[in-house]
């Protein structure tokens, strides 16, 4: 005899959760009176939107999937946001819930926090909500979850158990557990086709997204192969190291590099939709053969169309391909294991180049910092991103990294306050592994009570904010339009004294090398470190109280 709530944490126990972020109310204790005794730390966070952030920057850190509590209502709309992003980032993120009573009536009674319909909330920004009616369907809701993230694309889900059954006891059967992972290969017919048009490709180029993130090896294996340039979205950033000959890096949102792409003869794409996000344009007019590699069939026909379609597991439909590709062929030389130096090195050396003439002047501000950065952090290290320029004109093409590291930016959705709870979730993933946020003034306002969750944790977390005295990229958005500025230029706000007042600790950095001292210390500091610096004259000379 179990109640519906202890049934579901149970079924979570069973399937390896470890960890929830979220905060206690009055209608989820059932499931916080559980979890010690099912062996599920918690982190309380200071607002529900950090829990899942922090529940998305744990799962993208481990590759497993993250969990967020939440109470009802408010505090499961406040979530919303983080549902959305995990939904646009392919993330695993499990949100659990109470809701109102199974009979709760369709008029309104006055409950506390009653809402006309969580599960329609969640349901337009997750891949499905789950409302369970009986103890023994909480489980089975469990197992559904994890079906998803294992067998399809992982994207989140939320569970909700009514009140008057999370704490009703009934009898319950034996946690029904999600089959375990199968790697899902390829057609055999289609393998071979795509192997046949990559093996005749004269000009062929590899674009990663993050559903490469597991296939790393193969990636590389193939670009050296093939004599491939390669090119990633923000998610897939990394997964060649960006220090490689042949990676051109996070560079789509380049014209001349979108240009160069849609000359090629032959485009490999890899776990990427290749959207507007992705690109920062509304469209790819290739004129090659797209040979494209997804887990989910409905991306074969989204967007761009597929020439030669691999449905399946990126590094098995991969290592498929290396098969086919590898074999002796009259035409093509074996190659000998040393460092590519055919055309492609020279044309990556070309697209770098022109990518960042592109900008020069607009990134010049960031390049110093972000070298002090990269000559400071591990090669390991994770990087969690928020919509910011210094992220996305700054870090993302600019700081680079390689399969051992990891880049957690918010595309898509593209929400504001990510990176700060985020990073909490990466400390909590690995405490042992160095984790830096990076933020703007404007977004790391957010969610900035997560200094305290962080303070409490104890983990070294540096917090380093680029301030441009407000919201500068709609700043510049309104003088691109010939607008005045308005509704875009913050007051000073003293950051630093503010990491201070929630427990951790707060400097600023006027110059590249101060950054890296800080940044040195800050690892080394328990709790976080909010580094400020400062891009405008305004935000240099904000008061700041001894350290």
């Amino acid at each position: 005899m179990l109640t519906a709530g202890e049934a579901l944490v149970r079924a979570l126990a069973a399937h390896g959760v470890e960890l929830a972020f979220g905060i206690p109310g009055t209608h989820n204790l059932e499931l916080y009176r559980h979890f010690p005794g099912y062996g599920i730390r918690h982190v309380t966070t200071r607002h529900e939107q950090g829990a899942g952030y922090a529940a998305d920057g744990y799962a993208r850190t481990t590759g497993r999937p993250g969990l967020a509590v939440t109470t009802t209502g408010p505090a499961l709309l406040n979530i919303a946001a983080a549902v959305g992003q995990a939904y646009s980032d392919s993330v695993p993120l499990l949100v659990v819930s109470p809701g109102m009573p199974l009979r709760h009536p369709v008029q309104s009674t006055g409950l506390l926090h009653e809402m006309r319909s969580q599960t329609a909330a969640l349901a337009a920004v997750a891949a499905f909500s789950h409302r369970v009616s009986s103890a023994a369907e909480a489980q089975a809701a469990v197992a559904r979850a994890f079906a998803l993230f294992r067998h399809g694309r992982p994207r989140p889900v939320h569970i909700e158990v009514p009140l008057d059954l999370m704490e009703a006891p009934e009898a319950v059967g034996p946690v029904r557990l999600a089959p375990p992972r199968a790697p899902a290969r390829p057609d055999p017919g289609a393998l071979r086709g795509a192997a046949a048009a990559l093996s005749a490709a004269r000009s062929p180029a590899l674009v990663l997204g993050g559903g490469a993130r597991g296939a790393a090896a193969e990636c590389l294996r193939l670009a050296e192969l093939l004599d491939a340039p390669v090119l990633t979205t923000a998610n897939g950033k990394g997964v060649v190291a960006e220090t490689h000959s042949l990676s051109a890096g996070a560079s789509l949102h380049s014209p001349a590099v979108r240009a160069w792409l849609c000359g090629r003869d032959t485009v490999l794409a890899v776990g990427t939709e290749l959207a507007e996000s992705d690109l920062w344009a509304a469209e790819l007019p290739l004129t090659g053969a797209l040979v494209r590699v997804d887990v989910d069939p409905a991306q074969m026909y989204a967007g761009l169309p597929a020439a030669h379609p691999l449905v399946g597991d990126a590094r098995t439909a991969l290592a498929a391909l290396l098969e086919l590709l590898e074999r002796p062929a009259p035409d093509r030389p074996a190659p000998d294991g040393t460092a590519p130096t055919g055309p492609a090195v020279a044309e990556v050396r070309r697209l770098r180049a022109a990518r960042d003439a592109e900008t020069a002047a607009r990134d010049a501000r960031w390049l110093p910092y972000l070298r002090a950065m990269r000559s400071t952090l591990a090669a390991d290290a994770v990087v969690t991103s928020d919509q910011a320029q210094c992220c996305y004109h700054g870090a993302l093409p600019h700081l680079p990294l390689g399969p051992e590291g990891r880049y957690l930016h918010p595309t898509g959705f593209a929400t504001l306050g990510y990176a700060l709870p985020a990073a909490v979730g990466a400390t909590c993933a690995d405490p042992g592994r160095q984790v830096v946020a990076l933020c703007g003034d404007g977004g790391v306002q957010f969610c900035v009570q997560e200094l305290a969750t962080a303070a409490a944790l104890g983990h070294p977390l540096p917090v380093v904010v680029f301030d441009n005295g407000g919201y500068g990229e709609i700043r510049e958005g309104m003088l691109r339009r010939g607008d005045t500025p308005y509704a875009v230029d913050l007051p000073p706000v003293d950051l630093p004294a503010l990491a201070r007042a929630y427990g951790g600790s707060g400097v600023r950095a006027g110059s590249p090398a101060e950054l890296a001292a800080a940044l040195r210390t800050a690892l080394a500091t328990p709790g976080p470190t909010l580094i400020h610096v400062p891009e405008t004259p305004e935000a240099a000379h904000t008061p700041e109280e001894p350290s």
